[in-house]
């Protein structure tokens, strides 16, 4: 009889410490998938809280500028990022362009956001650590931006605002609907994306019937003055994307009116505005991809020597019709055809 309390006795024993062993590891389970669910979650909200500080420079406010700022906050709110900006215009003064970025700097910002070439100039002169992605550059291998297109630097990158086929059209287009004519440029000699476009039309116009008249400004006070001396000289006028001239283009619109001169632009926006026609891309376009790379840039995915510069994808004929009336521009049939038009403001 004691021999089979004591059987009795040592089964009991076996099947509690089973239980309690069972019970054990489903606890350790439950509480090790408890765990890992937890840091998953605290690390997606983690990213979803995280607001990143974003400075944007740009040297000047005008209508293309200003779109391809819009763009480029569109690409990162689409992407999900939560974004706090700190715009910046240099008003037209390239000096500005260093004393904003050296501000972004001190305030520790994540990335800078460079609208223009004189505003990339300023910001890569100022800081080698924190990532730059620019825009509304024309040329940013010789302005000294990057060393080649599909070489960006150790901390910038970008989207030009000029297809490299965009001058070379619209020279084209002014010699086949406006032959024997004087061409008059103005421009702001101190901007290097000017001098370079300025260069390139020199290049275009070889072997054409075509001739040039140069007008330079320092700022665009002197803009409607440089304008007038054109009158008389200049058959057509063409405006380069020259931050400082479309910023005073109403002055320009002005003159071409008033003349019958017609306004060839660079650029939609300043279609829009009064200029006949351009051979051009979509500001908003180019800020947007801008914006894509900086939201890879900021979220880990890519580094700026990742990412090569692009030109802008797009290039179209684009006519603004009230304005070929205002400029006593005889109609061809074939802009029917051919351009794309755009409404002014």
């Amino acid at each position: 009889m004691k021999r089979w309390f004591y059987l009795l006795a040592v089964a009991l024993i076996a099947v509690i410490s089973l239980a309690a062993c069972g019970s054990t590891d489903g606890t350790d389970t439950a509480s090790s998938e408890e765990t890992t669910d937890s840091d998953a979650q605290a690390e997606n909200d983690s990213n979803s809280e995280t607001t990143y500080k974003i400075g944007a420079t740009q040297i000047v406010e005008h209508p293309s500028l200003d779109a391809a700022y819009e763009g480029f906050q569109a690409a990162l709110s689409d992407a999900g990022l939560d974004v706090e900006y700190d715009l910046q215009s240099a008003q037209g003064e390239q000096s500005n362009t260093s004393t904003i970025a050296n501000n972004f700097v001190a305030d520790d910002v994540d990335l800078i956001f460079a609208n223009s070439t004189p505003s990339a100039l300023g910001a890569l002169q100022a800081t080698s650590d924190i990532p730059i992605v620019f825009t509304s550059v024309t040329d940013a291998v010789e302005a000294g931006l990057v060393t080649a297109m599909d070489e960006p630097g150790e901390n910038i990158t970008g989207v030009l605002d000029l297809h490299p086929d965009s001058i070379k059209k619209t020279i084209e287009f002014i010699d086949k609907y406006f032959a024997d004519s004087k061409v008059g440029l103005l421009y702001n000699a101190g901007e290097q994306n000017s001098v370079t476009q300025i260069e390139d039309v020199q290049a275009a116009v070889e072997g054409t019937s075509l001739s040039l008249v140069e007008r330079t400004v320092a700022n665009s006070a002197e803009v409607q003055q440089a304008a007038t001396t054109l009158v008389g000289e200049a058959d057509v006028i063409f405006i380069v994307t020259d931050n400082t001239v479309v910023s005073a283009l109403d002055s320009v619109i002005g003159v071409a009116n008033e003349q019958d001169i017609p306004l060839i632009v660079g650029e939609p926006d300043s279609l829009k505005r009064g200029g006949f026609a351009t051979y051009g891309i979509d500001y908003y376009s180019i800020g947007y991809r801008s914006g894509e790379m900086a939201a890879d840039i900021l979220k880990g995915e890519n580094t700026t020597q990742d990412i090569p510069v692009e030109y802008p994808e797009d290039m179209q004929l684009f006519i603004n019709k009230q304005a070929a009336e205002e400029q006593g521009i005889e109609w061809n049939e074939e802009w029917d055809e051919t351009a794309e038009f755009v409404e002014p403001e």
